[in-house]
């Protein structure tokens, strides 16, 4: 609300210079499409998707040796003698507990790393957006996400994305004062699923917790 408030005051001031001044020029940029569409964020995405299968590799391994101990304790438990019992579930519990910090840790480092490639990338199409602006002559560039509506013709997201992929720079190397790093990265790390929790064998034995069943679905790690 408080950016529509400010783009309709600016707004407002340009119609007003519009009458003494004819050349006043307005475009958009749709970053969301343009970080898509450029060719770090589409290396960006490649890369992730080979972080995320390699770890869900992992985790489904780690998940397998859970179910099997679980599978152990239900079915041979009974016959155990106590000693032995309680060293099965003392591993059951360290290799649950593993599996869930690992799972945690390894959502928040993808998490971690998503932030810090989108913010490069996106400070650096900020910084070509005021190149291209300049260069062109525009009066002010706008945010495609802060309007109602524009006309498609002054949309110059194609030509940002063009002279960014023409400068074959790496992410980040670009200087961008204007641009606002995002607090959540857009190339896919909510994508990691946490494998199906596997149900304790005993209530002596300690349940998953609830952030290990809800990571599957839509990716944080895309958009």
């Amino acid at each position: 609300m408080r950016n529509r408030l400010i783009i309709g005051v600016v707004l407002l001031a340009l119609t007003a210079a519009g009458t003494a001044r004819a050349d006043v020029r307005l475009a958009y940029v749709d970053i969301q499409r343009a970080l898509n569409l450029c060719r770090a964020g589409k290396d960006a995405k490649v890369d992730f998707r080979g972080r995320i299968e390699r770890l869900q590799s992992q985790l489904e391994g780690q998940q397998s040796e859970v179910e099997r101990l679980k599978d152990e304790l239900q079915k041979k438990g009974p016959l155990m003698q106590p000693d032995q019992r309680q060293n099965l579930e003392d591993e059951y519990t360290r290799k649950l507990r593993q599996f869930e910090d690992n799972y945690k840790n390894s959502r928040d480092e993808l998490q971690q790393k998503d932030s810090q490639i989108t913010g490069a990338i996106v400070r650096d199409l900020a910084t070509v957006v005021r190149q291209v602006s300049q260069k062109a002559g525009y009066t002010i560039v706008f945010e495609k996400g802060s309007l109602l509506w524009g006309l498609p013709s002054i949309d110059i997201t194609d030509e940002v994305v063009r002279a960014y992929d023409a400068m074959n720079v790496k992410p980040g190397s670009l200087s961008a004062e204007t641009a606002d790093e995002p607090s959540v990265g857009r190339f896919g790390t909510s994508g990691l699923r946490a494998p199906p929790s596997a149900p304790p064998p005993s209530e002596s034995a300690p349940r998953p917790s609830e952030s290990q069943s809800g990571g599957g679905g839509r990716s944080t790690i895309t958009k």
